[in-house]
């Protein structure tokens, strides 16, 4: 395996690797468009612990991040779509 693509799927494997990320990513699947603070809201965590969160997904390539007006909305990417499928298959 090349070392370019090892590093990327470390970046995915950590991107998900916490509790609550999984639970952001599941989130963002399901309320696609949405902000920090309705994923803060809706899964009951700390805005900062969030933002921080989304941060690290967003590294891993997991999710993008958009201005719409003033709002900063989150969607899964079409990789952090497949990520999540295979999560799925884990329940």
């Amino acid at each position: 395996m090349e070392r370019k693509i090892a590093k990327r799927m470390e970046r995915v494997f950590k991107g998900v690797a916490h509790h609550k990320r999984a639970r952001i990513l599941e989130f963002i699947a399901k309320e696609n468009n949405t902000t920090l603070w309705q994923i803060s809201q809706g899964l009951d965590i700390k805005f900062r612990n969030a933002s921080h969160h989304t941060e690290i997904m967003q590294k891993a390539g997991l999710i993008e991040k958009q201005y719409v007006g003033r709002s900063m909305m989150h969607f899964l990417t079409p990789y952090g779509q497949k990520v999540y499928n295979f999560m799925k298959t884990l329940e």
